[in-house]
């Protein structure tokens, strides 16, 4: 089964728990991604959607849906961002920094095409998406 990773909102009243490990780890460039973080990138891990569990608060999650492709979850007490559903890859997205036990080990940058903020770290720089993912499979320069 593995490890559990408990997190929560950015008041605490949604908590969550992600059991085992992420399938990917990585940092998202895409626009969408930064205006709904408030930043210039996003860390994101990938969970399958039955390892992540609302175990508190699961009646003050707000869900928005710019488009099909990502459903993100808020909490409408603080405005706390939890996690996003992506329904076409059959994953959950729980950000990084809302489960603080996992060890973050990024293994490459998505929509990085877009990016705001150069990051010079060595890890593959994919101009959108990596093939098996549904995208180009394309890399750019750091």
């Amino acid at each position: 089964m593995g490890e559990t990773h408990k997190g929560a909102c950015f008041c605490g009243a949604v908590e969550i728990e992600a059991t085992g490990a992420p399938a990917l780890m990585g940092y998202c460039h895409c626009e969408d991604c930064r205006k709904w973080s408030a930043g210039p990138v996003n860390a994101f891990t990938l969970w399958a959607p039955d390892s992540v569990k609302v175990t508190k608060g699961e009646d003050s999650i707000l869900t928005y849906a710019k488009t099909d492709r990502s459903l993100r979850k808020s909490c409408t007490k603080c405005g706390g961002h939890i996690m996003s559903a992506h329904p076409g890859m059959g994953m959950t997205d729980v950000y990084a920094s809302t489960i603080p036990s996992l060890k973050f080990e990024p293994a490459f940058h998505v929509f990085y095409a877009e990016t705001v903020l150069k990051i010079v770290d060595g890890l593959p720089k994919f101009r959108d998406m990596p093939k098996d993912a549904g995208g180009s499979g394309e890399t750019v320069p750091e």
